[in-house]
């Protein structure tokens, strides 16, 4: 069995289903992990959230900003309608089934066989593991309770900015959405800067990404996670980022492609039907490290707003 990891599909139905025929993906045998937003800004949406529910347990994916995104919109909060596809979700025939799908996915996915952890954005640094995934069943059980339409009125917001187990109600249900599903940047103390995007260095003074916090509690935990396009594909302190970006504006998306050319391992399984926009690489490396991974199937294919990357 192999277990792949998947980067933001965001709406992108053709570009995965490509991706996993390059992958030889097999259902009866392989397992996929999605970092989260699967929808938005890609126009197929809703293929892409029917697929991944029909993989049924051969799939596990965590919640992201825009699947965030489309809960809210379900649930009448009309603050950023504007922003992005969600409509062929929203009106579909089937659209309350997704949504009640998606309303019972996880914020954090953790296999302790494989010694990974999964979530779509970051972690503030008072957090171990333990604390996260009894935070992501914190917000689970209200995604899927009662006050799930009270919170998706109330979700938006950058505040409180510092987490506190003194947190309660809205507050603290806000804060704990925004690590798992926005978070980039923190200060030392924990503090989140939620506004800027950009790469690295782009940041006020005061922050780094939330995984180069010093003595973050998560050090020692593999964290595979997606959500920023701008960092692209690489691996720090023990976390994987997995967002390439691909539904970048053209010149962005032929310079990636450029970079590709020459990247294209021959030896590789299906690279000459995989199609534009495919990278291939015989294993991911870490700085510091060995390879990842050594098997005959190890390989990552870096594609339109979708990385993935074999871990067993």
């Amino acid at each position: 069995m192999a277990v792949y990891a998947i980067g933001d599909v965001q709406g992108c139905y053709d570009e995965l289903q490509r991706l996993l025929d390059a992958l030889r993906f097999e259902p009866s045998q392989d397992r996929l992990w999605f970092v989260g937003d699967l929808v938005n800004r890609g126009p197929h949406s809703a293929p892409v959230l029917r697929f991944v529910r029909s993989l049924g347990e051969r799939a596990a994916t965590v919640l992201g900003n825009h699947d965030m995104h489309l809960l809210a919109l379900s649930q009448g909060n009309l603050r950023k309608a504007g922003e992005g596809q969600l409509d062929d979700v929203l009106h579909a025939p089937d659209g309350p089934e997704l949504i009640h799908w998606l309303r019972h996915r996880p914020f954090l996915h953790q296999d302790a066989d494989l010694g990974w952890t999964m979530i779509h954005a970051g972690l503030p640094p008072q957090w171990g593991l333990a604390t996260a995934a009894a935070c992501a069943r914190e917000m689970e059980a209200v995604l899927q309770g009662e006050v799930f339409r009270e919170f998706a009125h109330g979700m938006y917001g950058n505040q409180p900015d510092r987490w506190s187990p003194k947190l309660a109600g809205l507050d603290r249900w806000r804060f704990i959405t925004n690590c798992f599903t926005r978070l980039r940047f923190c200060a030392k103390d924990g503090t989140l800067n939620l506004k800027p995007k950009g790469p690295p260095g782009s940041q006020p003074k005061g922050f780094v990404p939330w995984f180069e916090v010093p003595e973050r509690r998560t050090a020692g935990d593999r964290i595979l996670f997606g959500h920023w396009s701008m960092l692209g594909y690489q691996c720090t302190a023990n976390a994987w980022s997995l967002d390439t970006g691909c539904l970048w504006r053209p010149p962005h998306r032929a310079a990636h492609r450029r970079r590709a050319a020459a990247a294209v391992p021959p030896e590789v399984p299906g690279a000459e039907a995989a199609g534009e926009g495919l990278t291939y690489f015989s294993a991911f490396q870490c700085p510091d490290r060995p390879p990842l991974f050594s098997s005959r199937r190890t390989l990552s294919i870096t594609m339109p707003r979708s990385t993935a990357l074999h871990m067993s």
